[in-house]
């Protein structure tokens, strides 16, 4: 009887320990909620809230440039001097300026002869142009790939060089940097550069070259990307939302306006005087492209934005290869903020205005406050307020303002608009990686220089999903579990239990659902899965 009472005591034993550890919980939580949690989180909300309204006011300025532009505003054959080229009998093929056309690649087995035969296929005079392919291939066979591919055009007459160079120091910075160095490029006026998965049309120098030739205050002139993807899955239509308000309003506000935007590293055509004068390639962060733009801005070129003319490429249709992507397109632009900031401030070639624009607009407010905003406020603090409701958010800042941010967000893809809930929820998770990234840009923590190259599929998912339709693929857990988006939507399941038992404003429906969508990417179910060969 003793041992029954003694082994019916154990597990009271256990209860009381546990209502005991709970209770001390409770107690440390009382003690530290009012004296330092609650004047942090309002510390932190007024601060989120002063970065929402940055962002609200900069939404809403570029909304009503882009609307006077559109409805007032010249097109780029009226603002600057365009004439097609003409022949002439006594100068023959030399009166057009020598073109040198470049094509970065990295072991692009799925889409190197897509974007060779493109290139290729460039209608200009065929003694005026150069096709360089510049090949950092590190598999030998994709090499020899290449080099057939180089050698089957250069049987047909075309004008190309295949490159290579022994090490990847700069990467695709460094590669552009040799490629420059080569005795046939003194003799060029102008480069073109296509990465791997553009299929530019055939007239797309015809439409371009003009504005450089008769405008020699420009130095760039940037087409639009057009995605040939987009409906593979819903991850490509959420990318092409995003990145359709970055070409069709920042892009053409920048061009408008201050005659000034990003390169975007690919599609544009550039005037080699202007890229030897701002110092040429160089690799010191993962955006050498923005680098280079800036730097020709402050000395005083101009740029040409041209949303009309549209250049077909691919976007990354596996969460794998956009995490990558999303990473260098956040950490770069962080990284040369903090190394160009009194460089620019310093500079006495461009106005005051143009310097206001480059510094608090394109980096501060676009490249830095939306990403930490984006996740700091609506993934951490909102959550926060509901276990301290001490700490309220006013409407108009919970509310009403990422609403309106939203909606100037979508007028880019009209086509998309059913989606924007789960735009909303999927540019939520992404902002888990933006954020990160752009801190560790701004400290220059690991990882700020890592280049990963962005995989490209062309047909390669369909190639792999007819032929093993009838195998199981095999299961990575690190390839398909993100520790980071499952502990978020952890946390903010947690917020929204607490909401249900405890709160009052019903925000557990946000939290729930956007819980959900990082659990959905957390488990790697997002994106095209394109199973292990």
């Amino acid at each position: 009887m003793d041992r029954l009472s003694s082994t019916t005591l154990l597990p009271n034993s256990f209860q009381g320990a546990r209502d005991d550890i709970a209770m001390q919980l409770g107690s440390l939580w009382g003690e530290i909620k009012a004296p330092l949690i609650v004047p942090l989180l309002r510390i932190i909300v007024v601060l989120c809230l002063i970065m929402s309204l940055m962002l609200f006011i900069e939404r809403v300025y570029m909304g009503v440039v882009i609307t006077l532009v559109k409805l007032f505003g010249q097109k780029p054959e009226k603002r600057y001097k365009w004439e097609p080229m003409k022949d002439d009998v006594e100068l023959g093929n030399s009166a057009y300026p020598m073109v040198l056309v470049q094509i970065p690649m990295y072991n692009e087995r799925e889409v190197y002869q897509l974007s060779i035969g493109a290139a290729c296929g460039l209608s200009w005079p065929s003694d005026r142009i150069i096709i360089q392919v510049l090949d950092d291939s590190t598999d030998p066979i994709i090499k020899d790939m290449v080099e057939l591919e180089c050698q089957r055009w250069a049987s047909k007459g075309i004008n190309i060089k295949y490159e290579i160079r022994d090490n990847r120091n700069g990467y695709k910075s460094g590669a552009l940097k040799e490629g420059m160095k080569h005795s046939y490029v003194k003799n060029c006026d102008y480069v073109t550069i296509f990465d791997a998965d553009f299929q530019p049309e055939s007239d797309f120098l015809w439409r371009t070259i003009p504005f450089l030739v008769h405008n020699p205050e420009l130095a760039l002139v940037q087409s639009r990307w057009k995605f040939v993807n987009s409906d593979e899955c819903l991850m490509t239509r959420m990318q092409e939302m995003s990145l359709d308000y970055h070409f069709t309003v920042e892009q053409e506000v920048g061009s408008s306006t201050y005659a000034f935007f990003g390169f975007n590293g690919t599609a544009g055509v550039w005037r080699i005087t202007a890229i030897d004068e701002a110092g040429g390639w160089k690799d010191r962060t993962t955006v050498e492209d923005m680098d280079l733009a800036v730097r020709a801005s402050l000395k005083g070129w101009k740029f040409l934005y041209l949303g009309t003319l549209k250049v077909k490429n691919e976007l990354p249709s596996t969460f794998k290869a956009y995490r990558y992507q999303q990473h260098r397109w956040s950490c770069g632009p962080a990284n040369l903020f903090r190394k160009m900031v009194m460089e620019i401030i310093r500079n006495k070639k461009v106005t005051l205005w143009k310097k206001v624009h480059v510094i608090y607009s394109f980096f501060f407010v676009r490249k830095i406050i939306a990403h930490i905003n984006t996740f700091l406020f609506y993934c951490i603090v909102l959550p926060a307020t509901v276990v301290v409701p001490e700490v309220v958010v006013p409407k108009w800042g919970a509310v009403y303002i990422p609403s309106i941010i939203t909606l100037l967000n979508a007028v880019g893809t009209p086509r998309s608009l059913h989606l924007l809930v789960f735009w909303i929820l999927f540019e939520n998770v992404m902002s888990l990686h933006r954020a990160k990234a752009t801190v560790i840009g701004l400290l220059e923590a690991s990882r700020v220089n890592e280049w990963i190259v962005t995989e490209k599929l062309g047909d390669a998912s369909k190639g792999k999903a007819a032929t093993k339709a009838t195998k199981k693929p095999r299961f990575r857990i690190g390839e398909r579990l993100h520790l980071l988006e499952l502990g978020v939507g952890a946390y903010l399941l947690f917020c929204g239990c607490y909401d249900v038992l405890f709160g009052k404003n019903h925000f557990y429906i946000f939290l729930y659902i956007q819980a959900m969508a990082f659990f959905i990417m957390g488990f790697g179910y997002v994106g095209t899965f394109v199973p292990n060969s």
